[in-house]
């Protein structure tokens, strides 16, 4: 019986790919263009609408900590890095913090990892304390707003909250001298304690040589229908199952690890990338945090994203029309995904694809050396600036204080 479903699921997905080359022949091969004020956003250049004081740390702040350990210059919380060398030669950088809208302070806080490559979070705070207690004695630019002028890349799992597990994230709760600041960070969930109002989500970084290198022919026909490549459970985090991924990528495997429609394993092949160009669409559901660089690989890739993680906040989603490019799934619905699929029209799929092949579209998802017009660098400027002028409140008055320099766990009190 098994073996007659999966001939007659094998069958219904040749006539489906079949409609959708029948629908490309008679429409000419494009892209589309972002329609309204999505588009627009997307588009604008910030250049001339803001400018932004990067201060002079010492070194054991960022590039000493990149020195011991390059691989920061890889992994996908790499943002942090990229942005600072960014603007350190960017046109909106000014060298006189009285005319600046915005004050950067680049601490690495990431780069700090265990031998298999994974950050450690632990001394983050401490670091982040240290920094912001050093701008604070030397500069008075701090003292004047406690931060509100002022922005972060916090690219950890959970911003931030500095920790990878969210049950201790959220008793963390985020570091509260940044609590007025604003906050780039690539964590957003809609009604979370570790993001916080006015904060900017930003893609996760992922090597845009590496995947500039995996491109095959555009014409490739896309013969995989789902696609995931990863964890469906994490026993060693996770031994009892049901907690990692809020259970979603348990109940992929569960129910599609034998359906024909659906290539996903375990295995990472060498070729991925290729594989995910070869594929409609590509699964990127919640692990550990509700984001991953699968989100970037699909769009770079121009595979449809089925987005599985309840209230996630996507990267500039002011700017990316993301229920036009993408698929969103509830949780609880992941046992229904084949049904969800094959019910979209091939004529919808088409234009998600047409979308998706924007190069603007791209661009912005990627954090490119040298810098490009539009990319990931250009649209966290464009957020910063649509945050201007700076509401009154920003500023204190004489003897008006909010943070409290004590506060926090014990640890973080420490020097660093």
């Amino acid at each position: 019986m098994r073996g007659w479903t999966r001939g007659f699921l094998g069958l219904l997905y040749l006539a489906f790919l079949l409609k959708i080359e029948g629908l490309k022949f008679h429409r000419s091969e494009h892209t589309e263009r972002i329609s309204g004020s999505a588009g627009d956003v997307l588009e604008d250049d910030p250049v001339g609408r803001l400018k932004v004081f990067v201060y002079e740390l010492p070194s054991k702040y960022n590039k000493k900590i990149l020195q011991k350990d390059q691989r920061c210059l890889n992994h996908m919380f790499a943002a942090e890095i990229f942005m600072h060398r960014f603007l350190l030669s960017s046109a909106v950088r000014t060298f006189n913090p009285e005319e600046a809208d915005w004050f950067y302070t680049p601490v690495y806080s990431t780069c700090d990892l265990t031998p298999n490559g994974l950050p450690l979070p632990f001394k983050s705070p401490r670091m982040m304390r240290s920094a912001i207690q050093l701008i604070a004695s030397n500069w008075p630019y701090w003292n004047r707003t406690e931060g509100a002028d002022h922005f972060f890349i916090v690219p950890h799992d959970f911003g931030a909250c500095f920790h990878y597990q969210e049950e201790k994230a959220i008793e963390r709760g985020i570091l509260p001298l940044l609590q007025r600041a604003t906050l780039v960070q690539t964590f957003g969930q809609r009604n979370h304690v570790c993001l916080k109002d006015g904060s900017i989500t930003i893609p996760p970084y992922a090597p845009p040589q590496k995947m500039q290198s995996h491109l095959i022919p555009p014409d490739t026909p896309r013969s995989i229908f789902v696609y995931f490549r990863g964890l469906f459970y994490d026993v060693g985090n996770d031994p009892e199952g049901g907690y990692y991924a809020r259970g979603a990528r348990a109940a992929v495997w569960e129910n599609f690890k034998d359906n024909p429609l659906f290539d996903i394993s375990t295995d990472h092949p060498t070729t991925y990338y290729e594989d995910m160009q070869r594929a409609i669409f590509c699964l990127c559901p919640l692990g550990w945090a509700p984001w991953s660089p699968r989100l970037v690989e699909a769009v770079i890739f121009g595979c449809i994203p089925v987005i599985i993680a309840d209230d996630i906040v996507l990267p500039f989603a002011d700017a990316i029309p993301w229920e036009d490019i993408g698929v969103f799934v509830a949780e609880k619905d992941v046992p229904n995904l084949d049904t969800i699929l094959t019910s979209i029209r091939p004529e919808e799929i088409l234009r998600k694809q047409r979308l998706l092949a924007n190069p603007s579209m791209k661009q912005a998802m990627l954090f490119p050396t040298p810098a490009q017009s539009g990319d990931a660098f250009h649209q966290i400027l464009n957020g910063l600036a649509r945050k201007l002028p700076h509401d009154k409140s920003t500023y204190l008055k004489p003897g008006e204080k909010f943070l409290n320099w004590t506060a926090g766990p014990v640890g973080d009190l420490k020097p660093w």
